[in-house]
């Protein structure tokens, strides 16, 4: 694309009412920094990041944007952003002073994380640079579902380094996005300086490269040149012609947060500079030399929005804090948004058909139900349908706008699926392998699983993220991994592993129609089994998360296991019958929710359990169950709660070392013997 320069402008044809209101925000903002650090240090709050020298470029971004149609992602130092879009000076104090009545999250959140719902300002979290993907999929939203919504999305220089950023360039210029990214360049990340953290020092320059991306640098502290430039690149996103980028140069008045002293790192001559750039006394000379107001006029405004600041502050004071009986509310969605699952209890009738065809089939159904679903991933397009081929068939039947590919980068399909879904679509992405998922973990912890929960139920995002996982298939150590006990460790996500073609299409479904995010764990050795085919369930075959299946009832002892060990157990059950024992076989089905009730049921009964599962026995989710059981059934055990599970070592590629690493039939024998014999 051509650079476009930017030069010095007039008053931009904006009259006095509306100028005074522009003076209004940016003063706002930066007597609302003054007063939150005055609460600081009266101990009614924490922590404090202010927009201080950053007024100019985003008073202008939010006077650009329409306020309730267009979405914004914002990052921590918009204040003045959010205060021009909508947000008032009594609702940012709420969230300073984390009250019930904050916006944001219900006093979940830290301070200056802005969030609100009929503003469209989508809940922000810390970390750098995961709001830029979820931009991007709010975006292509807007444009699959016909509207001419534009995505605002900002961050300081230092998050460009962040590889998400790049992701998202890359995505919003392929696909000619909406999105407007305002990268506030105050040359300081914390204390590194901008030639420490980017090639040329300039965002602007770096980005040149992307084909389809439309860049200016701005003089961030003057806002008539900051709305000249927003003001076009709204236009641009809106009329369709693509994604735009601003380096809006600024200056940092404040240090980086009130736990930093930018003293220590800069010196008194480059902060003495910086004040001379501050952005309102530019301003505030434009007016008068304009003679659109006197000295007396503006000084008598400052002391009005002064006095509205105290206020504001003093109101919020009076609200109610959080009432720690809500702590637990909005892990998941309640349950007025679950009324519509209604569960079938027939048993599947069709023809067998295996576990990858049960999936396949579940998705084309759900795609044929629900038109604002979408599939995409790596390869998951045809002619590929996927490397498993569980999409084969899709994007030829819906088209390739509702099954597309991806671009190879984990964090973009998560990221960009919770844009989506945050924008009315229902994502069901594919992850290739669990091996990779570790590049996604940011968005997975940060931005999925927390997302409903730390927005007080005002966002959620129910994507579902369809994972290939487990050994048995020669994958060697890095197409074989087990990961259920990582993500179990995450509230605020579930977890399906089912075991057999039925389960899988009923759990699937499930996953899909529901209004949490879901990572829907899929055995790639267990998908052409003929021991998991099984016949298939109708198109209205729910199953429900959080209920065990017995799937061998016995008297002896208890063998609480899912993924592949099912089969290893019951080919143990089946064994043992004939030297005498008695065993009963309980496939969890879902990590999470884990239906408890039903182990504790069957441990009473037997008084002797096996944990078995293919993950590592150090820290693997075995171990979670086992303390519950300890807990909860200690008085009915006349043994002690053992388990069997993969060798604490990554999975090797020589079939001799595979065996020897995952459990096999005999291991699960073996165990069941000692107990029995306990």
């Amino acid at each position: 694309m051509p650079e476009t320069k930017v030069k010095k402008t007039d008053l931009q044809g904006l009259n006095k009412d509306t100028l005074k209101l522009i003076y209004r925000n940016m003063i706002l903002a930066r007597f609302m920094d003054e007063k939150m650090l005055i609460m600081l240090k009266q101990g009614k709050s924490f922590f404090h990041i202010g927009c201080s020298g950053h007024e100019a470029i985003q008073t202008a971004a939010g006077f650009g944007l329409q306020a309730g149609y267009d979405f914004a992602y914002p990052y921590y130092r918009d204040l003045a952003f959010v205060l021009q879009f909508g947000l008032t000076p009594e609702e940012v104090f709420l969230n300073f002073l984390a009250k019930e009545d904050d916006p944001s999250s219900g006093g979940r959140q830290m301070p200056n994380h802005y969030g609100h719902k009929g503003l469209r300002i989508v809940s922000q979290s810390s970390p750098t640079g995961t709001q830029y993907l979820q931009a991007v999929g709010t975006a292509m939203a807007a444009v699959k579902q016909g509207k001419d919504e534009v995505v605002y999305v900002s961050s300081g220089e230092g998050t460009t380094s962040q590889g998400d950023f790049h992701e998202a360039i890359n995505w919003a210029a392929r696909e000619n996005l909406p999105v407007i990214f305002v990268i506030q360049n105050n040359k300081y990340a914390i204390s590194v300086h901008v030639s420490e953290q980017m090639a040329g020092h300039s965002v602007y320059r770096f980005t040149a490269g992307y084909e389809g991306l439309q860049r200016y640098k701005v003089d961030g502290t003057d806002f008539f040149e900051s709305y000249r430039v927003m003001k076009e690149a709204v236009a641009k996103a809106r009329e369709g012609k693509g994604p735009v980028l601003i380096e809006a140069e600024t200056v940092r008045l404040l240090p980086h947060s009130s736990s930093d002293s930018q003293i220590k790192y800069r010196s008194k001559k480059e902060l003495e500079e910086d004040q001379k750039n501050d952005p309102i006394p530019r301003l505030e000379n434009m007016l008068l030399e304009a003679e659109l107001f006197t000295v007396e006029e503006l000084q008598d405004f400052r002391k009005q929005i002064k006095k509205e600041v105290d206020e504001a502050a003093e109101r919020a004071q009076k609200h109610a804090d959080p009432d720690p009986q809500t702590l637990y509310d909005y892990l998941y969605a309640p349950e007025e948004e679950t009324a519509n699952l209604v569960f079938e209890h027939q048993e599947p009738s069709g023809d067998r058909v295996v576990m990858v065809d049960a999936i396949n089939h579940a998705l084309k159904e759900e795609m044929a139900r629900n038109d604002k679903m979408y599939v995409f991933g790596e390869d998951v397009a045809d002619k590929k349908g996927g490397v498993f081929t569980a999409t084969s068939g899709l994007s030829t039947q819906f088209g390739k706008e509702r099954c597309f590919n991806a671009p190879l980068a984990e964090s973009s399909i998560i990221g960009v699926a919770i844009g989506m879904a945050i924008n009315g679509l229902k994502p069901v992405v594919e992850i290739q392998f669990g091996d990779y998922i570790w590049t996604a973990m940011m968005q997975i912890r940060n931005e999925l699983a927390t997302m409903r929960w730390r927005s007080y139920n005002y966002w959620s995002a129910p994507v579902v993220v369809r994972v290939p996982v487990g050994g048995y298939i020669h994958g060697g150590l890095c197409h074989s991994q087990n990961i259920e006990g990582f993500f179990a460790h995450l509230p605020g996500i579930k977890i399906a592993y089912p075991s057999n073609a039925a389960d899988a299409k009923g759990l699937l479904k499930t996953a899909i129609r529901s209004q949490d995010p879901v990572l829907f764990l899929e055995h790639k050795g267990l998908y052409r089994q003929s021991y998991t085919a099984a016949p298939e369930p109708d198109e209205e075959y729910l199953l429900p998360f959080g209920k065990a299946a017995v799937k061998r009832e016995g008297s002896d002892l208890t063998i609480v296991t899912w993924g592949a060990l099912v089969q290893k157990s019951l080919e143990t059950a089946r064994l043992l019958e004939k030297e005498g024992a008695d065993i009963e076989v309980i496939d969890i089905r879902t990590i999470n929710p884990l239906d408890m009730e039903t182990i504790i049921r069957s441990v009473k009964k037997t008084s002797k359990v096996l944990i078995a599962h293919e993950d590592t026995l150090f820290h693997g989710f075995g171990a979670e169950i086992a303390a519950q059981i300890a807990e909860q059934a200690f008085e009915y055990l006349d043994g002690p709660v053992k388990r069997v599970a993969g060798a604490d070592t990554p999975v090797p590629f020589s079939p001799v070392l595979e065996k020897a690493a995952l459990p096999q039939t005999e291991d699960v024998v073996k165990a069941a013997r000692e107990l029995l014999a306990y």
